[in-house]
């Protein structure tokens, strides 16, 4: 079969051919239709990410949209390694499959499950919101930012905060469900100004997808506002701006704060499973709003080198 295969760590993917995998039993085999390019899927690629599977060589992709064999459409998540979804066949346990709805199209269902996923977990299972509450998304002008804006509000926030670096997509954030925007300016004394105003009305719930200077300004305005009863929750769940911080002792000590990741590994697959069902689910009768861009698996080679995946990139495979 056709497929998108890495050699070894650190190498681009190549297109070539690859053998099929075969299902046994419990398992689905699927004729995969699409398959997004998403910084983890990058990562696993390069062998920087903390999932990284350790043997080369292998096909890339975590997760995809294909049909089965009785020609049903279904999101998939994690195939038998070494067969990844860059594939024209995946192999995955009958339990990583979730049946897609008419209202959702192949190409939105592949872009948004990623990006989706690691909002409507860190919102729902780590955070636990709770209707009418405040939620601040660091790093919301990105893919995934600007779906929790949208999901954050579906499932019950009063109000969202955005933060980002620039201004102009900032402003398209109020679009989507943003009630107030933080640019994150360089001069520290201006950011932190801006967090403590934005926390002295109460923030119930920060998502992190940034960590680095940002999230180290963030977490010192926020356990200075704290209050006694009311923890805030701050969940990470990236780390584009880098990989460490530096956080005085102190302001752990001198408010209440729960802090948790959310990402591959923080919850059980099985969860992680059902959760990208609830997503999907919302996302056939609700149309979020996300940006992607079309590329035959042919090009991968082309596709793949930069920096951002924004726009999402989401490769077609088969007719």
């Amino acid at each position: 079969m056709k497929a998108a295969m890495v050699a070894q760590a650190g190498s681009m993917p190549v297109y070539g051919d690859f053998r099929e995998p075969v299902a046994s039993g419990g398992e689905r085999r699927i004729a995969v239709r699409a398959a997004a390019l998403s910084p983890v899927v990058k990562g696993r690629a390069s062998g920087a990410h903390y999932s990284a599977p350790g043997a080369f060589p292998f096909v890339v992709g975590i997760d995809g949209v294909g049909r089965l064999d009785d020609g049903r459409r279904v999101y998939f998540i994690l195939p038998n390694a070494p067969f990844g979804s860059m594939a024209e066949w995946a192999v995955v346990p009958s339990s990583h499959c979730v049946i897609l709805a008419d209202g959702i199209d192949d190409i939105t269902a592949a872009a948004i499950a990623n990006p989706g996923l690691s909002s409507w977990a860190a919102l729902k299972d780590r955070a636990k919101l709770k209707t009418g509450e405040t939620v601040l998304i660091n790093g919301a002008t990105g893919t995934s930012g600007r779906l929790a804006v949208q999901l954050a509000k579906h499932l019950g926030a009063k109000k969202v905060i955005a933060t980002g670096r620039n201004a102009a997509s900032l402003q398209s954030l109020k679009a989507l469900g943003a009630d107030e925007t933080i640019q994150l300016v360089e001069a520290t004394d201006a950011l932190d100004a801006a967090f403590k105003q934005s926390f002295a009305g109460r923030v119930d719930v920060v998502l992190d997808y940034l960590w680095g200077r940002s999230a180290e300004r963030l977490l010192i305005a926020g356990t200075k506002a704290g209050k006694d009863d009311i923890p805030i929750r701050f969940v990470q769940v990236g780390n584009s701006s880098g990989a460490n911080i530096t956080l005085p002792a102190s302001a752990l000590r001198s408010a209440p704060l729960e802090m948790t990741g959310s990402g591959i590994g923080s919850l059980p697959l099985d969860r992680i499973v059902g959760v990208t069902d609830e997503l999907l689910q919302a996302a056939a009768k609700t149309r979020f709003q996300i940006e992607t861009r079309t590329v035959p698996l042919s090009e991968v080679a082309q596709a793949w080198p930069g920096e951002s995946c924004d726009p999402r990139i989401v490769f077609t495979v088969g007719a």
